[in-house]
């Protein structure tokens, strides 16, 4: 197990000795890290086990797994969703997976999953209620269930090297490197690649291991130098939406988190600008590496194609990589393309309302936006699918 000691150090400090006294903070921050302390210790020792119980693991190729990667609130579940119907050819992870990175756990939880089924149910209607309660409230944004395609940020928040602590520590340039592992030293961002390869070694040993892995991150935005460096066949698949309307869609995921944790923070706070700023930074960074990437290792599709033309989309990720593509597949592609057409969002948002106008957003990307025809016009933005 890896822990960015630096970075971990750094959000506690600041939270408890360089920010006004909040009792309230105090307690959520002490009550979360008790948290995942726990489940560090209880993971780290589930790991351990799979040396001793499946020491095979350490052997599992990852041969050209696929990731998708773009910044948050631009179609990255959705896709993820669509391709891992096909579960022929792909292993995706699953959110408990993420949670539990390890065999010997993983077992467990089945092997109790299997014995309520069995008898009566008691534990599926117990995290039916967990999950309605604790995620019920984000399902028009991004729903989240234990047993459906998630994204990869349960296994990097062990670690410290994940977006996802902006949630109760929103100090973004002081812990920017958690967000942007790109930029921290070389022996740190191998060590997160590492510990992060050790975990899809375990997945695709349990879940599949000729399948191809299926993986989406939104943070790997600000890691995939690091992300090529030690997956060199990987396939990466990036999603581009105009920035005016992602970037809003991002924070204002984030806000009512830090209005929960802080009341006193504001719409227009520094907060929404420095993750705006990281949200900037990851959209360069892409940029950078789309000018440079081999074509045959990467493929970038456009937001509005990705819903707009959802299964001729969905398609060419398919023929680009000449991933085969079985009748099977072909049918739930077209059957998933279907009921998107009837997705709508009530989610509304607009850069204007955290304090971020169009002359910024022209400072930070107005040649890339205007490279791709996006408007760069800040508007109040809905109908948006789910990271």
């Amino acid at each position: 197990m890896y822990l960015n000691i630096g970075l971990a150090s750094k959000a506690l400090f600041h939270s408890y000795l360089g920010q006004p006294f909040r009792l309230r903070r105090w307690v959520i921050v002490a009550a979360f890290m008790l948290l995942l302390t726990s489940f560090w210790m209880v993971v780290a020792i589930g790991r351990a086990l799979d040396h001793l119980l499946f020491p095979g693991f350490k052997r599992q190729v990852i041969h050209q797994p696929v990731f998708i990667i773009a910044p948050p609130r631009s179609g990255t579940t959705f896709l993820q969703k669509l391709l891992a119907r096909n579960r022929e050819i792909f292993a995706p992870v699953l959110m408990y997976q993420t949670i539990f990175p390890s065999i010997t756990l993983q077992k467990i939880i089945q092997g109790i999953a299997g014995l309520s089924q069995k008898k009566d149910g008691l534990l599926g209607g117990l995290i039916g209620w967990v999950e309605r309660h604790f995620f019920g409230g984000w399902d028009n944004m991004h729903k989240m269930r234990f047993n459906q395609p998630e994204e990869d940020d349960g296994f990097f928040v062990y670690t410290f090297v994940t977006e996802a602590i902006y949630l109760l520590f929103p100090y973004v340039r002081l812990l920017w490197g958690a967000g942007f592992a790109d930029d921290l030293p070389l022996p740190q961002r191998r060590r997160v690649m590492r510990y992060y390869r050790s975990c899809l070694q375990r997945h695709l040993y349990l879940n599949g291991p000729k399948k191809t892995l299926l993986s989406k991150a939104t943070q790997l935005s600000g890691s995939v130098a690091s992300l090529r460096e030690e997956f060199p066949d990987a396939r990466i698949v990036n999603i581009l939406r105009n920035p005016a309307e992602s970037i809003a869609s991002h924070v204002s995921v984030f806000y009512p988190v830090w209005k929960w944790v802080n009341p006193e923070i504001t719409k227009k706070s520094r907060e929404s600008f420095e993750y705006a700023e990281l949200a900037t930074a990851w959209f360069r960074h892409l940029e950078m590496k789309d000018d440079r990437a081999d074509p045959r290792r990467y493929y970038r599709i456009l937001y509005r194609d990705l819903v707009s033309k959802t299964g001729a989309t969905v398609r060419s990720i398919y023929r680009h990589f000449k991933i085969p593509l079985s009748p099977a597949a072909v049918r739930q592609i077209a059957q998933a393309a279907r009921q998107s057409l009837d997705y709508k969002s009530t989610h509304k948002y607009s850069l204007r309302e955290f304090g971020l106008s169009a002359d910024w957003l022209r400072h930070e990307l107005g040649p890339m936006m205007k490279k791709h025809g996006f408007s760069i016009t800040p508007r109040r933005s809905a109908g948006n699918r789910n990271r």
